[in-house]
């Protein structure tokens, strides 16, 4: 086994779905020693909450991405918890991040107009895309 840290990657986008994933997430990086990087893609045009909000930038998305882990998580946030915060596409962002990752874990959201896409275009993409183990969460 090499030095090389371990990372656990997984996207999150404040859904419940994304919840299940992170909680899962959490449980591999524990289970495999490895160091759970939080990924958030956020952008202008793409925002919480049903108005546009045009101060919402990076510390509003931090600030919302930390309250989602931490009532996610709770006391069983592993010690080695990283978040990172990527103003992309949610699907470039995670296969970018994950590349040498352990694992990359994601949800199955879903939520497009595609009734066929069982998995939502993210995980979609994801899973055909990223140059490590992916775990689609339902």
């Amino acid at each position: 086994m090499s030095d090389a840290v371990r990372r656990i990657v997984v996207g999150v986008d404040g859904s419940e779905l994304s919840r299940s994933a992170l909680q899962r997430a959490a449980v591999e990086a524990t289970a495999h020693d490895a160091v759970l990087d939080v990924v958030h893609a956020w952008n202008f045009l793409d925002q919480p909450g049903p108005h546009f909000d045009p101060d919402y930038g990076e510390t509003k998305a931090r600030m919302r991405i930390d309250a989602f882990i931490s009532d996610a998580l709770g006391a069983d946030r592993p010690v080695d918890t990283t978040v990172t915060l990527i103003n992309d596409h949610p699907s470039a962002a995670l296969v970018r991040t994950a590349d040498g990752a352990f694992m990359v874990v994601v949800g199955a959201r879903g939520l497009g107009g595609f009734k066929g896409l069982l998995v939502g275009s993210v995980s979609q993409h994801v899973m055909h895309h990223a140059n490590c183990p992916v775990l689609i969460v339902r």
